[in-house]
């Protein structure tokens, strides 16, 4: 499947049940906006105001409101708001577990790990993690989550998350640097840890904790996600894009976007990564070929690929 969605997203979408395309926040429009493969502007789904965030969970595409406190949860196949949730402080980011029924929702303002059932629409548990948490990442068997305690983090709070809806902290890591994104890369065994005060990108033993790899990286804040084998990091100051393999750490090409480019996602076989700055969209096949750059909305903040009906 993955060879194929290299070469073909589209078919094997359309085998897969459905149609790729790109959610985007407009977090000035407040609006989610939806862009086909080829950067083409379909429709836009009007939300509550600040959408920040977007991340695909099963069927359902979770949009955090930071400023709101507020969830957003999109159907994915209808392209249509399903349910608002309120009660957060300040959601940040979300991971989904394996099977797509729970969102992993980081709330800085609880400094919070907070669960909510993407299925029926509900939070069902809430876990103190000791600091601000924002980027969050799950191990690929759905047991294991590290989430950053902040923008600059010092902290990487570790969770057991086996059991989604009884998340127990099995302890803080204290990585070298400031850290800022983290990602579990596709084996499970090792996390990608980006940088927030160096250019700098090191990857840890999950088991351990300490890092087996550190890597150069372009200006920090860095992001990262995986696809096809390799890691995708991006620098929204630098304006790049790099792609290491992912078992060695080496890089294998290095691609440019524009500015404020920060956030980056997988989906598909294809890489997005929109522009809070200048709020374009930049989509790119698993080599970093671009395929395709629009424009969509005033700021973009965050995108990722779903399969539509």
């Amino acid at each position: 499947a993955a060879a194929a969605l290299a070469v073909a997203p589209d078919a094997l979408g359309r085998r897969l049940g459905g149609w790729p395309v790109a959610l985007v926040t407009a977090d000035l429009e407040s609006r989610v906006m939806v862009v086909e493969r080829d950067g083409r502007v379909a429709r836009a789904i009007p939300t509550l105001p600040d959408p920040r965030s977007i991340e695909l969970v099963g069927r359902t595409a979770v949009v955090a409101h930071t400023a709101r406190g507020a969830l957003t949860l999109i159907d994915t196949h209808t392209l249509r708001i399903r349910r608002v949730l309120r009660g957060l402080e300040e959601p940040r980011y979300t991971a989904g577990s394996p099977g797509g029924r729970h969102a992993f929702v980081t709330d800085s303002g609880l400094g919070a790990l907070v669960v909510v059932d993407a299925m029926r629409g509900r939070v069902v548990a809430r876990l103190a993690l000791g600091g601000p948490a924002r980027h969050v990442t799950v191990d690929p068997s759905g047991r294991i989550l590290w989430a950053a305690l902040g923008t600059k983090a010092d902290r990487i709070a570790v969770v057991d998350v086996h059991n989604p809806e009884r998340p127990r902290l099995l302890g803080r890591i204290r990585p070298f640097f400031l850290a800022h994104d983290v990602g579990f890369a596709p084996g499970g065994r090792e996390v990608w840890v980006t940088s927030a005060d160096r250019r700098e990108v090191a990857v840890f033993d999950r088991r351990t904790g300490r890092a087996v790899m550190r890597l150069a990286g372009a200006a920090p804040p860095q992001h990262v996600t995986f696809a096809g084998g390799r890691a995708f990091v991006t620098s929204g100051d630098d304006g790049s894009l790099r792609i290491h393999a992912a078992a060695s750490g080496r890089i294998l090409a290095e691609r440019t976007v524009p500015g404020g480019s920060y956030n980056v996602q997988e989906g598909v076989g294809l890489i997005v990564t929109p522009s809070l700055s200048r709020g374009t969209l930049c989509i790119l096949d698993q080599t970093g070929r671009l395929l395709a750059r629009s424009r969509v909305a005033r700021s973009s903040h965050d995108a990722c690929f779903v399969m539509a009906a």
